[in-house]
């Protein structure tokens, strides 16, 4: 399938350690990016690999701002228990993507699901916690086979782990 990349965030974001926890398998799981829209991050705990290091986190105003500023060619899949969206089995994860979540306890706003090029729905009848619902999605991808960021290089682990928490 070739090279491609792979966002992932959260919409009005409930908890931060929920963001620490995803962006924790975001890295792992060959993420390129993580982002917030309509919440800001602040350091804690739930990330103990320290991804904040080598996984760069955009932070957006609201749900426009990050739409204003997708990356070119890409689409945004909104992840969200909606009549319209398409089971996770069956979907084909696109090769530039941004996954968008919504907050637990009120999903992805109008705004958003409206303006998604795709919705996805996973299993089940609840929603699930967000970074569970973000680490799921991604392992579907991969398990798929579509193209994630490229593994952090040796280099690169070696100069982190030089530069500290810093």
């Amino acid at each position: 399938m070739g090279s491609g990349f792979v966002g992932i965030g959260i919409e009005n974001g409930k908890t931060i350690p929920n963001l620490g926890t995803l962006w924790r398998s975001a890295e792992i799981l060959g993420a390129s990016f993580i982002f917030t829209a309509g919440r800001r991050y602040r350091k804690q705990s739930s990330d103990t690999l320290k991804s904040w290091r080598r996984l760069p986190l955009y932070d957006y105003r609201d749900f426009s701002d990050l739409y204003e500023h997708l990356p070119y060619n890409c689409q945004l899949v909104g992840i969200e228990l909606d009549p319209r969206a398409t089971t996770l089995a069956s979907f084909v994860h696109p090769k530039l993507c941004v996954y968008l979540l919504g907050a637990e306890d009120n999903g992805l706003t109008r705004e958003a699901r409206e303006r998604c090029h795709k919705l996805v729905q996973l299993p089940g009848e609840h929603s699930l916690n967000v970074a569970a619902c973000g680490t799921v999605v991604l392992y579907d991808r991969v398990a798929k086979g579509a193209p994630m960021a490229p593994a952090v290089t040796q280099e690169a682990a070696e100069y982190s782990a030089r530069e500290g928490d810093s």
